[in-house]
């Protein structure tokens, strides 16, 4: 179609931006574990992984199959040394070298390796002796990497529980047990460029407190918040509180610049009959939310503008775990390779049918959201060409609504610090970019601009910049 001269204008104003529309969701990752005897064969996981946005995956081990089927996949590749290798690896870089030679060497770099991890949760395992060679296991492990020249390429660190802080709530007075291996061992991550990688579980924070509003915390559902009295900042979701915790306690220390990682986070959809929290619902609702979350690149107060590398657990259910039922119901696929529930990571459809869009939390009564709530669609408009935020709209409805508009896949970079529609920096300029991208890219459907009856349509410029307006007339010139 012909482009009318504004319309050509506007549209080289924001190519003109183009670096911010880069389309990587680089912090998704997933965990493969292997305590099962029904898993697909390697190369069939290989084939499920890349039909989904997934672009990381965590091993527990070397199995080199797995690592062999997952070459030129472009997938990032974690590996892991088991805790009954830490002595060996401490007491004997020989050992450490001949480890890398055998599960490093052969692979690298058709197969991207990215970390090592020495050890999972050593540091809370009671294991004194453990606790003492974790650092020089970690070290001989790092040199064994320079010898073949893959130091400054594949990094080394280790997995640590939420039970590694000293202190988490509220999220400013996070802290580490001062011990000098834990010194050690955040010195050797500040000096290697190398990650605190950590295992965040909302799911147990629930199942300690069972309460309904403890659930819509966790579950990033609306709920009252929970402020943090140091920071005057009110958290609406666990994940956020947990990941900021271990922000303070790392900036505690002076290791500001140290990268957090998400080893481990996730949600069983089925447990025993006695089990609090396990079911479809609440884990779609966990893992569908942090993905949007994820992806809305929003960050967390301490981290804002940033999405940390984040691995759901798990890929598969693991059939032979001991315990109770929910030990072995983590699986977002079956063995089958279809799927236990849908949240959005197929390439072919990064939209979940769930969970829905939630309602602005009410500030005087608990809400317990229905993932089957109906939602009244405004009526549609006879000229409309934006989908803005009703006036008046709360900060927690708006932010709910970036969220939600940012999950369903469009892209959110360019109201990210240093994007070309960063300025203003407000919720209400943010949140009408994301509303009405979503708007149009769903073929300016009625019941896309709803979002709990809280936009609504406008024929005009909305008047939030020219740099909003800008970024509203160009999605209008794509979508036309």
């Amino acid at each position: 179609m012909a482009i009318p001269p504004l319309a050509t204008l506007v549209l080289l104003v924001v190519l003109s931006q183009a670096s911010c529309f880069a389309s990587s969701q680089s912090f998704i990752g997933v965990n493969y574990g292997q305590v099962a005897d029904n898993l697909p064969q390697p190369s069939a996981t290989a084939k499920l992984l890349q039909s989904t946005s997934i672009e990381k995956v965590r091993l527990y081990g070397t199995d080199p199959a797995i690592i062999g089927a997952l070459a030129n996949t472009g997938i990032g590749i974690v590996i892991g040394a088991a805790n009954g290798d830490i002595p060996a690896l401490a007491n004997d870089p020989n050992f450490a070298k001949n480890w890398v030679n055998a599960n490093v060497v052969p692979f690298y770099p058709s197969s991207k390796i990215i970390l090592i991890t020495v050890g999972n949760e050593v540091m809370t395992s009671g294991d004194h002796n453990l606790m003492t060679q974790l650092l020089p296991a970690m070290q001989n492990m790092q040199n064994a990497l320079n010898a073949v020249s893959l130091g400054g390429k594949i990094k080394v660190s280790s997995v640590h529980s939420m039970a590694v802080l000293k202190s988490s709530e509220p999220p400013s007075s996070g802290s580490f047990d001062p011990s000098d291996e834990m010194k050690g061992i955040l010195g050797f991550n500040n000096a290697t460029g190398s990650p605190f990688a950590i295992n965040p579980y909302p799911y147990f924070a629930y199942r300690s407190d069972p309460r309904p509003e403890t659930l819509a915390f966790c579950l990033f559902q609306p709920n009252a918040g929970r402020l943090d009295t140091k920071t005057q900042i009110k958290y609406t979701n666990m994940f956020d509180a947990q990941v900021d915790a271990v922000r303070s306690a790392l900036n505690s220390f002076g290791y500001k610049n140290v990268e957090i990682v998400v080893a481990e986070t996730g949600w069983p959809y089925k447990g025993d009959s006695n089990e609090v929290g396990p079911s479809i619902e609440n884990a779609k609702a966990y893992n569908g939310n942090l993905i949007a979350h994820l992806r809305s690149l929003v960050g967390t107060p301490l981290m804002p503008g940033i999405s940390v590398d984040t691995y759901l657990f798990a890929l598969y259910d693991e059939d032979l775990k001991p315990g109770p039922t929910s030990e072995r119901a983590f699986g977002l696929f079956k063995s089958d390779l279809s799927m236990n529930y849908d949240i959005g990571l197929s390439k072919s459809s990064q939209t979940p049918a769930a969970p829905k869009m939630p309602a602005a939390p009410s500030p005087n009564a608990t809400v317990t959201p229905s993932p089957n709530a109906t939602v009244t669609p405004s009526p549609k408009p006879d000229k409309a060409n934006w989908c803005i935020p009703k006036s008046g709209v709360s900060d927690a409805q708006l932010q709910a609504n970036l969220d939600y508009a940012c999950g369903q896949g469009i892209d959110c970079r360019p109201i990210q610090p240093g994007g070309a529609c960063f300025e203003p920096n407000t919720l209400a300029a943010h949140a009408a970019y994301a509303m009405n991208l979503y708007y149009q890219n769903s073929n300016r459907s009625p019941t896309n601009c709803d979002f709990s009856q809280s936009a609504t349509f406008s024929s005009n410029n909305p008047s939030w910049s020219e740099k909003i307006i800008f970024s509203l007339l160009f999605s209008v010139i794509l979508y036309t």
